[in-house]
């Protein structure tokens, strides 16, 4: 029987941010604001969760006329079900994860 693998606490406020809406595409920078990650721990994260078929991720034309594309990234089908499994043990909740207050 294979291990589970060993996810990293940034992973799982990571998770919990998309578990919010884990339907809407996501731009990197409010996760970065809604997890409390800097860039060079989120994007990695970002890119291995993408290479383990959890997370897809596009480029979206910018909001305003003249800004470049964004890369924008939202949960799979298996990315959901990982995220609810991860947040699951013990009861973890996503505000809990992100560090809020319930």
């Amino acid at each position: 029987m294979g291990r589970r693998p060993i996810i990293s606490g940034q992973t799982d406020r990571l998770l919990a941010a998309l578990l919010k809406d884990p339907q809407a595409w996501q731009h990197g920078y409010t996760l970065m604001k809604q997890t409390g990650l800097q860039s060079g721990t989120l994007y990695p994260v970002l890119l291995r969760l993408c290479d383990q078929g959890l997370l897809e991720a596009e480029w979206h034309e910018a909001d305003k006329p003249g800004r470049p594309p964004r890369h924008v990234y939202r949960l799979t089908p298996a990315g959901l079900a990982f995220a609810r499994e991860q947040t699951a043990p013990a009861g973890r909740t996503i505000n809990a994860l992100l560090g809020a207050k319930a």
